[in-house]
């Protein structure tokens, strides 16, 4: 018995097919981001190189981190000490981390928006896009941004002594908004995932 071929998808007409190719207005935004991860990628050697020649004793290397990282002293430091070390460091996964906000805008953005890409069963297949839709892609990237302020959060906190407090109280005033709209918006998919799946069963 033969297996019964899946059924042919009925050929649209002008104008609908019109406007659902204009999906791939899209792409040119997705490339850009690809170019600006590419930029992330440049940033961070160089920032990890500055850390490195630093390390061995480079005064050069050791100013260009202090005013990439706005640390100030009385005394201008002539050696790394471990609050600039951790200020970078930090810095440094600030970087990873927006570049994986990045990755999973283009990767989940173009998978739900503009095309399949026909990656079930390939090695390299994230876990998290198997199952992605619109609705996963926000809780997700909600999550990242408040990964990303709570990593801002601590670099201020670290460097305290050369903010203001209004900054400080400012930083985690924001901190705690965008933790409240990441819960809201994970609620929020609770409750239309909830509706769906009663919806279905009846």
């Amino acid at each position: 018995m033969s297996e019964s071929s899946p059924p042919k998808s009925k050929p649209l007409s002008p104008l609908p097919r019109f406007i659902f190719a204009s999906r791939w207005l899209q792409l040119p935004l997705y490339l850009g981001l690809i170019a600006a991860q590419a930029v992330y990628v440049v940033h961070f050697l160089v920032e990890l190189l500055h850390l490195v020649e630093a390390a061995f004793g480079s005064q050069t290397a050791l100013e260009a981190l202090v005013h990439s990282i706005g640390y100030k002293d009385a005394v201008v430091p002539s050696a790394l000490n471990e609050t600039i070390i951790m200020l970078v460091v930090l810095a440094l996964i600030d970087v990873v981390m927006i570049s994986n906000l990045l990755i999973m805008v283009i990767v989940g953005g173009y998978e739900t928006f503009v095309s399949r890409m026909d990656l079930e069963g390939h090695p390299d297949q994230p876990e998290w896009l198997s199952h992605v839709n619109a609705s996963v892609l926000k809780v997700k990237l909600a999550m990242a941004i408040i990964g990303i302020s709570s990593i801002h959060l601590l670099k201020t906190f670290i460097n305290a002594a050369n903010y203001d407090a209004k900054v400080l109280i400012a930083q985690t005033g924001i901190h705690v908004v965008f933790l409240l709209s990441a819960l809201a918006i994970a609620y929020t998919d609770k409750l239309l995932t909830a509706t769906y799946n009663a919806a279905r069963h009846d």
